[in-house]
């Protein structure tokens, strides 16, 4: 892949002593159907039992996704598809998906969200919806996502008034139930918004982990792409600032001094709400596998690898 092809910035060395071996403990990944395709074995990029994350974009087929849980299954990663509300007609649509995941892929985790669609496909328009449903009784985690930098779709206002209202419920809903609950975030490109932001759930009481999301590594016109789309916000400046240096446009942008400054912020604050790393594959699952295996340690050391 051409992507590992490029030369390394000499100013952006391996940082060992920020903690990232530890932190990077229990990641998970995300892929999509379209792309696991293009992948022969995952068992040749990931540990053994790592938490895959399926994203369902509109107008993919259920088959696809329950076809992509099942390989991941078989292949002994433990697979967790995403329901996103607003794209699942109603009851009936969402009782199938659950069946056909179980039935065919012993699905026993998901992740619940509104989803990217402006209008409703029917029934459903928010995550918390689906959790009162019931329709998830017996599985062993239901996750929610989380927005450290705020979601205008949610609060068009710029502020954060109803993703907080949200949040609320959701620890509430754990709270009162038996469910197995993590907060699983919009990736970010600078550390000081994401640690206020994890203090300031703490403050209100939100002690749901967090597993904060991660942007593998990618070229750099491709992460601005996808932050602007996605609705990042103020650490966007991040990858604006690199943008204005024309010698490091072609190089690959990678997430080393983000998740350090993190890892290091947790070691020295062991209390801190951030539990795991979720990462963005946004330049291919093989690039991001890369560089976990070079900062992951053993725990990243992929299970083929592993098995010899």
């Amino acid at each position: 892949m051409a992507l590992l092809n490029f030369r390394r910035e000499a100013s952006s060395p391996r940082r060992p002593d920020c903690g990232m071996e530890t932190f990077l403990q229990g990641f998970s990944i995300e892929v999509m159907p379209r792309t696991a395709e293009k992948i022969e074995d995952f068992r040749a990029l990931l540990p053994a039992g790592t938490r895959v994350y399926i994203a369902h974009i509109e107008g993919t087929p259920v088959e696809d996704m329950v076809a992509t849980a099942a390989r991941l299954r078989r292949e002994g990663f433990e697979p967790m598809p995403h329901f996103p509300a607003r794209i699942i007609k109603d009851r009936a649509t969402l009782e199938d998906w659950v069946a056909r995941y179980r039935g065919e892929a012993d699905i026993r985790q998901a992740l619940m969200l509104a989803g990217g669609v402006a209008r409703p496909y029917g029934d459903y328009h928010s995550s918390m919806q689906l959790l009162e449903s019931g329709a998830f009784d017996g599985f062993e985690r239901l996750h929610v996502a989380g927005h450290p930098e705020g979601n205008r779709d949610i609060d068009p206002d710029g502020g954060d008034a109803a993703v907080m209202d949200a949040l609320r419920w959701k620890q509430d809903f754990a709270a009162r139930t038996d469910a197995r609950m993590a907060i699983v975030t919009q990736f970010a490109f600078e550390a000081a918004p994401v640690i206020a932001w994890a203090d300031r759930l703490a403050a209100e009481g939100i002690d749901l982990p967090i597993h904060i999301g991660v942007a593998g590594p990618a070229k750099l016109q491709t992460l601005i792409k996808f932050a602007i789309a996605c609705g990042v916000g103020p650490s966007l400046k991040v990858l604006q600032k690199r943008a204005k240096d024309v010698t490091k446009l072609l190089l690959p942008f990678e997430p080393t001094d983000f998740v350090c400054d993190l890892a290091a912020h947790k070691a020295a604050h062991p209390g801190f709400g951030i539990e795991a790393a979720h990462v963005f594959p946004l330049g291919g699952i093989r690039a991001s596998a890369a560089w976990l295996m070079e900062n992951g340690g053993a725990a990243a050391s992929p299970a083929r690898r592993a098995a010899r």
